[in-house]
């Protein structure tokens, strides 16, 4: 209401989010959280399993630092880049949700910030002092020993955002009290966090090792040592991560539940949730198979493709489960404070009495006329309708409407019709928000929803540039 509109109608504004997201999430979990631990254990490895003339041992010390090399370049890249990207994503897409959550989290996203400047200082040490770590046993020691801060401050990090995406799901008590603490310490943080940091170590684990694989050669003595290490990891983490999942799931609240049950109604969603039930138990399934088998029969010949299955289960996996738990927050982005269109829900009555637009700064229009009503419909979409919808693009308002009354050819929509379902959209479907305007504008809003299955165009483009400069001279 308060910021301009930023909208993609082609792909949908929720999907820019959540492609960036989720790549981001898979690099941080994957080959941060997880997997510097891991490089970080089998360094100690080697220096605990040194010969007495050596300061530690070469081909284990070898192996971590190919691995890190991989996870260095991915994080301090892509990595970056879409930790950033995130931030502008949110900030075109959802500055009032972004802005609600850095009011309410300032000292939690502040820490955040100094936790993660520490982590970026610490893995440019880690890794650009590896060969300098080999020079004494004092200067090998250390260099583990950043490592292990390092891993801390990945862990910390991710701690700290862990309880903020708990929040948008369930703020607990806040709505009331409005603390920080009631805030950070909601009901689904923990387990949430007890579901993640296994998680990010299972990713770790199928990652490491096919790298492992690749990295040395068929029945080496550190191909076998390092793969069955790693595969005891893999096999610890799994276990903790199915625990993990259960304690997770039994703490989400029950109308979100629902909405993986009852999944939007749609053959779609109940596609997502079917394939994360099959990912959920195929990944764990397929990682423990494939960690046994490195562990018992480390000699057997096994194509180097088979170890990448693992990987594509697991990382498949975490990225339908971010896709999942985005859905069922539904119909709030902000659990029972903000609704996904980013208008609060004590905003609601006022909108309803005085209509959206009145309070709509950057909209051309302030209330509805004859007139304008094609304009003021384009505008009510962007603001309770954009965030999750386009028009003719991905999730199309036109396509529901037209599979929901079975039209075909475009054939053209009833606005009787439309204007009763979207009066009472949130009882029909109650994980969409209830429409925020009055009649009039629920009338604009049919009438350009019709428009624009008639002219099929990606966007109306109806407000003239005669009327837009107009309107900038008079503000």
């Amino acid at each position: 209401m308060d910021f301009p509109i930023f909208h993609l109608d082609f792909m949908g504004d929720r999907l820019l989010i959540a492609i960036i997201a989720v790549i981001h999430v898979m690099i941080n979990h994957g080959l941060a959280v997880g997997f510097i631990p891991l490089v970080t254990w089998l360094e100690y490895k080697g220096f605990k399993k040194a010969e007495d003339a050596q300061i530690t041992g070469p081909d284990w010390d070898k192996l971590a630092y190919r691995l890190m090399t991989v996870a260095f370049i991915i994080t301090t890249t892509v990595g970056a880049m879409t930790g950033v990207g995130i931030w502008l994503a949110a900030s075109l897409v959802n500055p009032a949700s972004i802005g609600s959550l850095i009011r309410v989290f300032y000292g939690a996203w502040f820490t955040e910030w100094i936790v993660f400047v520490t982590e970026v200082i610490l893995i440019l040490i880690y890794y650009l002092s590896w060969k300098k770590s080999l020079k004494s046993v004092e200067a090998k020691s250390r260099h583990i020993m950043f490592g292990t801060f390092l891993s801390i401050a990945s862990w910390i990090t991710m701690s700290i955002i862990v309880s903020i995406l708990g929040f948008m799901m369930d703020t607990g008590s806040w709505v009331e009290n409005k603390t920080f603490i009631s805030g950070f310490s909601n009901p689904i943080y923990l387990p949430q966090l007890a579901f993640r940091t296994p998680m990010a170590a299972l990713m770790a684990g199928t990652i490491a090792l096919f790298l492992t694989v690749l990295f040395t050669k068929r029945d080496t003595s550190i191909r076998i040592l390092a793969t069955q290490a790693i595969g005891k990891w893999i096999i610890v983490a799994s276990i903790f991560s199915a625990l993990g999942a259960y304690w997770y799931y039994s703490r989400i609240p029950h109308l979100m539940i629902g909405n993986i049950q009852i999944a939007v109604g749609t053959m779609d969603f109940q596609s997502w949730y079917n394939l994360l039930v099959w990912f959920i138990f195929g990944a764990i399934s397929v990682s423990m198979l494939i960690a046994l088998v490195t562990i018992l029969k480390p000699k057997l010949k096994i194509p180097k493709l088979v170890y990448i299955i693992p990987v594509i289960a697991v990382l498949g996996f975490a990225g339908i489960f971010e896709r999942i738990r985005e859905f069922i927050r539904k119909p709030y982005v902000i659990g029972n404070y903000m609704y996904s269109n980013t208008l609060r829900v004590e905003d609601y009555p006022l909108f309803k009495r005085d209509g959206l637009l009145t309070y709509a700064t950057y909209s051309p229009v302030k209330e509805v006329t004859e007139d304008n009503k094609l304009i003021a419909g384009e505008q009510i979409f962007l603001i309770a309708c954009s965030r999750c919808h386009t028009t003719n693009g991905i999730n199309s308002l036109i396509d529901k409407f037209e599979q929901m009354y079975s039209f075909k050819n475009h054939e053209p929509l009833n606005g009787a019709s439309m204007k009763a379902y979207i009066s009472n959209i949130q009882n029909a479907r109650y994980f969409m928000p209830p429409f925020p305007g009055n009649d009039k504008e629920l009338d604009a809003l049919v009438a350009y929803i019709q428009e624009i299955q008639k002219t099929q165009t990606p966007e109306a483009n109806l407000i003239p540039e005669t009327e837009m400069s107009h309107d900038s001279i008079a503000k």
